[in-house]
């Protein structure tokens, strides 16, 4: 249904230099699903998440938010960072902040909201996932699974519509991952937009409603997670997925 589509990427171009990174992408993301975006290193991924929250100029194309155009110039990009989350696989907080500084900084900032409003709203956020005692603590002194939520409630206290996540963790020593990925869980639960990049397989076959697989700037599968993970189309996903199975196995084995 047309009117439920959240965020429309129609015709995106994106070319550094004279590489094309992306070559005419179309892609509908509807209120309250989630998309998972799979392929291999260099395909474009994070370059797509990046031109749908302006953090990248569109070399042709439009990108749609809620129906509405939004161009990488003006007042318009300041609107669209503030409706679309975003998490990076780096954290970029402030190592010279405290957590709850880092949280409320932009919130109170950028969208000029009462300091004591954005407080409260962190304080359940980090109640939430288990981080209200580390409010006062420094990046420092967090693990990489807790900088990482930290990070997410960051994003989330600016209200955003939609969640975009990159790579996030990626950096992550195995037992962190966890952590991170149940946040993520529950804001999907809870109805939250999101497109996902991510190389946790058995994550993204859970949590997505769909599943995208970009290679050589196209996507060129599109599909329910059970179909892509057991039946794709196209001979590049079925690499792809037999090249992560046999790395699963050789790690378990290892």
């Amino acid at each position: 249904m047309e009117e439920r589509i959240q965020l429309k990427v129609k015709g995106l171009v994106k070319r550094f230099g004279s590489e094309t990174v992306l070559d005419g992408i179309d892609l509908d993301v509807h209120k309250g699903e989630v998309v998972v975006v799979l392929g291999p290193s260099g395909c474009g991924k994070s370059t797509l998440l990046r031109c749908m929250n302006g953090l990248e100029s569109l070399s042709e194309g439009n990108i749609f938010l809620d129906g509405e155009e939004v161009s990488s110039s003006g007042k318009k990009i300041t609107m669209l960072r503030q409706k679309i989350g975003m998490v990076f696989q780096s954290y970029d907080l402030f190592p010279h902040k405290n957590i709850m500084d880092n949280i409320t900084l932009a919130p109170v900032k950028v969208q000029k909201r009462p300091k004591k409003d954005v407080e409260s709203q962190a304080e359940k956020l980090l109640k939430r996932v288990g981080l209200w005692e580390k409010r006062k603590s420094y990046p420092r002194e967090l693990s990489g699974g807790q900088k990482q939520r930290v990070a997410i409630i960051r994003a989330l206290c600016m209200n955003p519509e939609v969640m975009l996540f990159d790579e996030v963790t990626a950096a992550l020593d195995p037992e962190m991952v966890r952590e991170v990925l149940d946040v993520m869980l529950e804001l999907a639960d809870g109805g939250m937009t999101m497109v996902i990049v991510t190389h946790e397989m058995q994550f993204a076959r859970a949590i997505a409603d769909r599943v995208i697989f970009l290679d050589g700037g196209n996507i060129v599968e599109d599909l329910p997670p059970e179909e892509f993970f057991t039946a794709p189309k196209t001979q590049r996903a079925k690499d792809f997925l037999q090249t992560f199975a046999y790395e699963k196995r050789r790690t378990d084995t290892n």
